[in-house]
């Protein structure tokens, strides 16, 4: 059955909450809520007034998450529910859509599917996430990571901010240092939806993304350790440049990336977005530079030769040049897979809606990459306008929000069924 959804209600919800923590922008529509912050109380009050006044129990865990939770009569209050949402802090100077969309568009989906003559037999569950952006607390998907145990929650509370001001005091601070329990493997599946921040469903026209895959993300910090000397009176066969020899470096990760894409992996992507360069002076050749990398694919055996073809060219530079390197792996999140079952219902409730659907990936994370460690989960995508987020010019259209909100109903009900 298709399950309509109110488009009026669900971008009054929007508006709202983009008016909280909002700043001027010359272009677009921005907003700061960064966690724990009181706007980020704001934002959290008015969402458990939402969840509430549509019947929603709702709970708070000891790290933020929010949940609202609805047990239809037609439902075993003891089934393990379907859950879906996202997050409402944002970066600073972001835009309304990213991550509010996928929080206020499973509220709608709940709210559609109890105005429809759908009876589920499991319990549904609205859920925001604390610290998704990782702005102010230093680490991204905080509440998630801590709620599927990924993370120990100490060591989550105990993160600290640019001030010294610990998540867990700024959350009692602000009143959301919770005592429920949030546990998403308790659940029988799991839905986000999200803004694509990209251009692949805009180019192709067509209205919703079904998530297949989130990409995996390796980051390596490499150090190039040379001699800093006078850049005119160093003849050129005597210098140990350290910029030299990091510029081979981000050239050979764009060349393994490259090679891959060509090699028919098309979701391989590499990148050196952070150079420190000391003494950094015009005049100076360069005696150390400090790198670190960006390295992403959905096939985790196509990530690790993205990670061990770096390290081959950190040891080949170390060889070739007078410089000592240094190479540190210091991160890996593998790939995340969705369910075959969760993403057949998101694309037959597109199709009952009358909506064309993209299969796709996910090169950005989202806490749905630590949910798929312990549940069925499914991302599905609403387009972006040229592709901006992270930016007061995101935007995603009024009736791409509808429609992808109609998808996630859909997709909710059959699984709730």
């Amino acid at each position: 059955m298709e399950i309509d959804v109110d488009t009026e209600r669900l971008r009054a919800d929007l508006e709202a909450n983009g008016h909280i923590g909002e700043v001027e922008a010359e272009v677009g529509w921005g907003r700061t809520v960064l966690t724990a912050t009181d706007a980020d109380r704001q934002a959290r009050d008015r969402f458990l007034d939402r969840l509430e006044a549509a019947g929603l129990t709702v709970r708070v865990d000891p790290v933020g998450n929010v949940a609202g939770r609805w047990v239809p009569e037609s439902a075993d209050p003891d089934a393990a529910p379907v859950a879906a949402g996202s997050h409402l802090d944002s970066v600073p100077e972001g835009g309304i859509f990213d991550g509010p969309l996928g929080a206020y568009g499973a509220l709608e989906a709940v709210r559609a599917i109890r105005e429809s003559p759908v009876e589920p037999v499991r319990p549904l569950e609205v859920v925001s996430w604390t610290e998704e952006e990782g702005v102010r607390f230093g680490t991204g998907l905080l509440g998630s990571s801590v709620a599927s145990g990924v993370r120990p929650l100490e060591a989550a509370l105990a993160r600290t901010d640019g001030d010294g001001n610990t998540l867990g005091e700024e959350l009692a601070r602000i009143g959301y240092r919770g005592e429920a329990t949030i546990d998403p493997a308790s659940w029988a599946a799991w839905l986000e939806l999200h803004v694509e921040q990209g251009t692949v469903l805009e180019r192709a026209g067509v209205p919703v993304g079904v998530v297949t895959a989130i990409a995996g993300i390796a980051n390596c910090d490499v150090t190039f350790e040379g001699e800093a000397n006078h850049a005119g009176a160093t003849p050129m066969d005597e210098r140990r440049d350290a910029l030299a020899a990091a510029s081979e470096f981000v050239l050979d990760v764009e060349r393994g990336a490259r090679e891959r894409v060509e090699a028919g992996h098309e979701a391989a992507v590499g990148t050196v977005g952070s150079l420190d360069v000391s003494p950094n002076a015009n005049n100076v050749v360069p005696g150390r530079v400090e790198a670190t990398t960006d390295q992403r694919d959905v096939d985790p055996e196509v990530l690790r030769e993205l990670i061990d073809g770096a390290e081959a060219s950190a040891e080949r530079i170390a060889e070739e040049r007078p410089v000592a390197v240094e190479f540190d792996h210091y991160r890996l999140t593998e790939p995340s897979r969705m369910a075959d079952r969760c993403v057949a219902a998101a694309a037959g409730a597109a199709e009952r809606a009358g909506l064309g659907r993209l299969e796709m990936h996910s090169a950005g994370l989202h806490d749905t990459a630590n949910v798929a460690n312990v549940t069925d989960t499914v991302l599905l995508f609403a387009p972006s306008e040229d592709g901006v987020s992270h930016n007061p010019r995101e935007w995603t259209d009024w009736a791409d929000c509808a429609n992808a909100t109609r998808v996630l109903a859909g997709a909710m009900a059959d699984l709730a069924t």
